[in-house]
């Protein structure tokens, strides 16, 4: 354990390894104290007192990083494995008797326990859906969780002579970690007890969260360029670095990009293009989504100002529009058929399970109103939908099911083959978003008298699919309910749910008690009698 001001979170994990139910004669705890200023060397002997023999602490000046005190504690680690974690996290009680006697079991090298993330701090869950004794780098989510924290059969790592570059502030556990998965006989994942709790601190100043662009820049490519020379140019690389360019580089031009100077703006996007330019194949470019992919080809292609407009019309309106054309759907991101960049159109276009998101973060109610003839009553909906081109084929329907789960987190979805959609009744129509960022769509929707709660959805066919977006009110003022119909007299109301979609509902104002219907009918028919004797 790397410790430097982690005070007072060194205490819970210290206890939560002291308590590890593996027993205490079966652990070591190796604290290395790098020059914390704070009370973490005072905290760390206090227990070295309180469990001698088990808690062993070595102090020293600050290094910069947590690679020299982990290098430290390698030196003086004695059991048959090793475990890092870091000082402001914590384990689960059985963590390390679990993953020791899973190891065991499977002979692995390297075992992955589950990790999460606490207090808002983001851990990759992808690897941790089922235990799984043997994976591997390249056909799994493991170069998502790249992390140190994992078990580590101490004879393999002094075999290979594993040790964390000390000239790398940020990021010094990758190098170890992938050089791990790599040489390793067998990296096995336990994901059935969750060992790891990983705490983000209250002040955000763990030291990933602290370094500024540039160290991450320079650290990104030391990781990359060391594990050049461990795998080979191909897939197994480009399934590695997908990590790397879809999570470090691309989180190096995120919303406060356009807030760097322009000398630090132009450094970033000069050392984004030397790292593209070795090793953003075409393969791993169109394994990426496309706000990500533009992003790293146009600082690849030095094209900063278009960077920066990209960036803030995002943020700022949401996904640009979608083009549909010949079948495809390109995004328009600034550089889109630019002849002074010559960027492929591939590069912008929009393919699986990134339509849904991305049709359903720009599609949003423009105006809704009522419209009353008499007895009949029928909404008026203008509904916005990001798409230009080849529209023909949109629709806003009434649909009376909720969207399936699958459908939540991006807001849409693929519609399977072969489901029914919604009835399209009423009357329809289109035209041109006034800002242009779309197509707007218009629906006449007559509605029935009767109990009823319906969302508005859109249905868009895009690429040779279609999808089913639910529609958004985002502020949009909604009309007040009304009364319609006389005999039966019915409210109508248009309101968002918790999610912002907007839902219409129909209930008449009054209903007969159970069987009066029945009795009416009855009533009715000796009036009648009467009537016509």
């Amino acid at each position: 354990m790397a410790v430097y001001n982690t005070m007072p979170y060194l205490t819970e994990c210290l206890n939560s390894l002291v308590k590890q139910s593996i027993g205490k004669d079966r652990l070591e705890i190796v604290a290395v104290d790098d020059g914390s200023t704070d009370d973490s060397g005072r905290e760390l002997d206090r227990f070295a007192e309180r469990y001698p023999g088990v808690v062993k602490v070595i102090h020293q000046a600050n290094s910069g990083g947590p690679a020299a005190p982990s290098n430290r504690a390698l030196e003086v680690a004695t059991g048959r494995y090793v475990y890092f974690v870091g000082s402001d996290d914590h384990l689960g009680r059985e963590a390390l008797e679990r993953m020791v006697k899973y190891a065991d079991a499977h002979g692995s090298d390297v075992v992955v326990g589950k990790m999460v993330g606490t207090n808002g701090r983001y851990v990759h869950q992808a690897l941790f859906q089922r235990n799984a004794p043997d994976v591997s780098l390249y056909d799994s989510a493991l170069p998502f969780t790249l992390a140190n924290t994992k078990l580590f059969r101490r004879d393999f790592v002094e075999q290979h002579k594993l040790r964390f570059p000390e000239d790398m502030p940020v990021g010094s556990d990758q190098p170890f970690t992938i050089e791990a998965c790599v040489r390793a006989a067998r990296v096995s994942v336990l994901a059935d007890y969750t060992c790891y709790y990983a705490v983000k601190r209250g002040d955000a100043s763990n030291i990933t969260y602290r370094a500024d662009h540039l160290a991450r820049l320079r650290c990104t490519a030391q990781i990359m360029e060391h594990a050049a020379g461990l795998i080979e140019a191909g897939p197994k690389r480009d399934a590695v670095f997908k990590r790397h360019f879809t999570w470090e580089l691309a989180k190096l031009v995120q919303d406060d990009f356009p807030s760097l100077d322009r000398a630090t703006r132009d450094e970033v996007c000069a050392g984004i293009a030397e790292l593209a330019d070795a090793y953003f194949t075409d393969a791993l470019r169109d394994s990426m989504d496309v706000r990500r992919r533009v992003r790293i080809a146009l600082a690849q292609r030095g094209a900063v100002d278009l960077l920066v407009r990209a960036i803030e019309d995002e943020a700022e309106h949401g996904a640009p529009p979608m083009l549909l054309e010949d079948g495809r759907a390109y995004l328009r991101y600034p550089g889109f058929r630019d002849p002074a960049l010559g960027l492929p159109d591939r590069l912008f276009e929009v393919v699986g399970e990134s339509v849904p998101k991305q049709l359903a973060d720009g599609t949003g109610l423009v105006s809704a109103a009522w419209e009353q003839d008499g007895d009949d009553m029928a909404v008026s909906l203008a509904v916005r939908v990001p798409v230009t081109g080849e529209t023909g084929t949109a629709t806003v329907r009434l649909a009376g099911r909720a969207m399936p789960k699958s459908a939540d987190k991006p807001g849409g979805r693929r519609v399977p083959v072969g489901t029914a959609l919604p009835a399209l009744v009423g009357e329809t129509g289109q035209e041109a978003a006034a800002d242009g960022t779309g197509t707007v769509l218009l629906a006449r929707i007559p509605l029935r008298p009767t109990r009823a709660k319906l969302g508005v959805r859109a249905y868009l066919d895009v690429a040779g699919s279609t999808y089913e977006i639910p529609v958004k009110t985002q502020g949009v003022p909604l009309p007040l309910a009304r009364r319609w119909r006389e005999k039966v007299p019915y409210r109508i109301s248009a309101t968002a749910n918790a999610k912002g979609r907007l839902v219409i509902t129909t209930a008449p104002l009054w209903e007969p008690p159970p069987g009066a219907s029945l009795r009416l009918r009855r009533v009715l028919s000796r009036v009648k009698r009467k009537l016509t004797r």
